[in-house]
């Protein structure tokens, strides 16, 4: 019986603690979304001013080179422009997106399609720098929010399955 009980209570700190690692890490995917999608919004600047290709081929080289959820935006972006305009298949595919990123962070990014494939080469390019340099400004929100709260959950994570073992006991 106590075996039982020492099992049920190793558990029970056992996933408070996990459940604590589990919230702090959406923090730490914040950050390295947005800045694999810095350096997509890289990619697609440079393709755009010196290969001249077309915006869903330049979507489907770069869905090949980034993590799962950031890739899926541009997939679907590609998927969507066969029913939609670019801008609009870029908005679907952003709010549909599952991403840790937050709402104003979408918000910026959604604002970015309306130009793409819409203006000439420098527009469009004018359009990515200042996505960029916001993106740069989320990029050091994030890691600030990262440090303090990462921390915070685990350690809540931890205290809460030791109190909750000490309560059960």
């Amino acid at each position: 019986m106590i075996l039982v009980k020492g099992l049920i209570f190793i558990l029970i700190f056992i996933s408070c603690t996990y459940l604590g690692i589990l919230i702090s890490k959406k923090y730490t995917n914040r950050v390295k979304e947005l800045k694999e999608f810095k350096n997509a919004l890289g990619i697609i600047e440079t393709k755009i001013k010196f290969t001249y290709e077309p915006l869903g081929e330049i979507f489907k080289e770069i869905s090949s080179n980034f993590s799962t959820n950031i890739s899926n935006i541009f997939i679907n972006t590609c998927d969507n422009m066969k029913n939609y305009n670019i801008g609009k298949a870029w908005e679907l595919a952003i709010e549909d997106g599952n991403t840790y990123m937050l709402k104003e962070d979408k918000e910026v990014l959604k604002s970015l399609g309306k130009l793409l494939g819409k203006t000439d080469v420098n527009g469009q390019i004018s359009q990515i720098e200042q996505t960029s340099e916001f993106l740069n400004n989320q990029i050091e929100k994030a890691e600030v929010e990262r440090v303090k709260n990462e921390k915070l959950y685990k350690t809540l994570g931890i205290v809460s399955g030791i109190g909750l073992v000490i309560l059960l006991i």
